[in-house]
């Protein structure tokens, strides 16, 4: 509607209108000359089909807030256990968080494991088991060293400024595979370090913004999809007559309105809210899982039942088809003191949990094309942080991947020979989020949407695919 009359009888113009009446139309041209190019990507913004043929058809990641540290975990540093308390022999960063003392052997034994022979310490003995099916990158190093900014850098690819999620660009580059449920959950999401800019949408369509399932202070037990129960005793006939109404309404708004892609966006999630009342409940519901299922991924286990709903809720999203699930082991790893009692006792909550993840994903012909990808958003230094504890260290550290197209049983990169700063086949953080990008099929310099002025893309101007890391 571009004119409507006021309650004193006069007529009132839209802007639109107004535009293409006056100077001959020139204002019109050059507001549909503004709006052309946001217009057409909001048009254009779901690309259904990959790039190029995949290898992996959905992620879930295992997120680590805090940095969980390397040497204590997967990467094994004989030369840090014989020197230990020993000044470190080269220049530590110009920049870090704290001030640190001398070099910390791990106080937990290695062993290798599988017929890779990867090392795996002793705090991980569940996933030890499945280290022939893990790709280890021993050698990620990141831009910050704060929680915050790096946190923001694994999740959007920037440290600086609010971007887009990975969730929400890889939904945005092939969409969901379910019609009736968010193509992006995050399940008990931090709510520190950045909070919902961790899977933010941002300037891409709204709908694309990851769909919050509890947080951080929620027991996943009762982590549940908002509002999602029809309480109202209104039949779905009559909802959907409801609906339909406020949706004929906000077309006819984004008509006169031109491009919008906010109202899209909402437009989209009224749509799948609607759906999403048959579909949800039952997905949230596990009781149709078997006492065996349950037991295996620890949910008698006061210790790892919370977690393990979680990675049993990836699980159930990841069959029906939602294309990126992340859940957040938050925040329990950054050990600044406490280290001894601190890793084990977060090891324990997450090690049988992940590996019956690993198990049943496989079991279920799931793992082949569903990457599972593991780690925090930095590691933790060699040297000591008082006696106890260890600082901040995105220079050089673990992140491993499984399944998906990725190389099972390898240990790919290295820090030196104390831990400190990645030296051989180096990895950052675009790198991983180009290589992610390209087992799903999607060409990290072509996924793109333009925004005030320019394209923007999850790896920004960089990143390289790692194609040694594929199968």
């Amino acid at each position: 509607m571009n004119q409507w009359k006021t309650n004193n009888g006069r007529t009132v113009i839209s802007r639109r209108e107004m535009l293409r009446r006056s100077s001959a139309g020139f204002g019109s041209l050059a507001l549909a000359a503004l709006l052309g190019s946001n217009g057409q990507a909001a048009q254009q913004k779901v690309v259904q089909q990959p790039h190029f043929t995949p290898k992996a058809k959905r992620v879930i990641f295992l997120f680590m807030h805090g940095g969980p540290s390397h040497m204590d975990t997967f990467d094994y540093k004989p030369q840090l256990q014989k020197d230990s308390g020993k000044p470190l022999p080269f220049d530590k960063p110009r920049v870090f968080s704290a001030t640190t003392g001398n070099l910390l052997g791990s106080p937990w034994k290695f062993k290798q494991h599988g017929e890779s022979g990867a090392w795996v310490s002793e705090v991980f003995p569940h996933v030890a088991g499945c280290v022939d099916d893990l790709c280890i990158i021993n050698s990620m190093y990141g831009s910050n060293s704060r929680h915050g900014g790096a946190l923001l850098e694994l999740h959007t690819g920037s440290d600086t400024f609010v971007r887009p999620s990975m969730g929400s660009w890889i939904t945005y580059g092939l969409g969901s595979e379910n019609r009736d449920l968010p193509g992006f959950i995050t399940v008990c999401p931090t709510l520190t370090h950045g909070g919902v800019n961790a899977y933010s949408s941002s300037f891409l369509p709204a709908d694309y913004q990851g769909t919050p399932i509890g947080n951080a202070s929620i027991p996943a037990d009762r982590a549940l999809i908002p509002f999602i129960k029809n309480k109202s005793g209104i039949p779905l006939a009559v909802q959907r007559q409801e609906l339909d109404f406020l949706q004929q309404m906000n077309r006819e708004h984004l008509e006169s309105s031109g491009p919008d892609a906010a109202l899209e966006g909402r437009i989209n999630s009224f749509e799948l809210a609607y759906r999403m009342q048959t579909a949800a409940p039952e997905l949230q519901d596990i009781s149709d899982e078997s006492e065996t299922t349950q037991k295996m991924y620890g949910l008698d286990n006061d210790v790892t039942k919370n977690f393990g709903r979680q990675c049993l809720m990836a699980r159930r999203f990841a069959e029906r088809g939602v294309r990126f699930v992340q859940i957040t082991h938050s925040y329990k790893w950054d050990q600044h003191s406490g280290l001894k009692t601190a890793i084990p006792r977060n090891a324990k909550e997450v090690d049988q949990p992940i590996a019956a993840l690993l198990k049943d994903l496989k079991s279920r012909g799931l793992l082949e094309d569903t990457l599972v990808l593991w780690g925090g958003e930095f590691g933790r230094t060699p040297v000591s942080q008082g006696d106890d504890g260890r600082d901040h260290n995105p220079q050089g550290y673990t992140m491993w991947m499984a399944g998906g197209g990725v190389k099972g049983g390898l240990q790919y990169g290295a820090t030196d020979d104390y831990g400190y700063y990645a030296v051989k086949n180096k990895v950052h953080i675009h790198d991983l989020h180009a290589s992610i990008l390209h087992l799903l099929g999607l060409d990290h310099k072509k996924l793109t949407y333009q925004f005030a002025g320019r394209d923007f893309r999850l790896t920004d101007v960089h990143g390289e695919v790692m194609y040694d890391l594929f199968a």
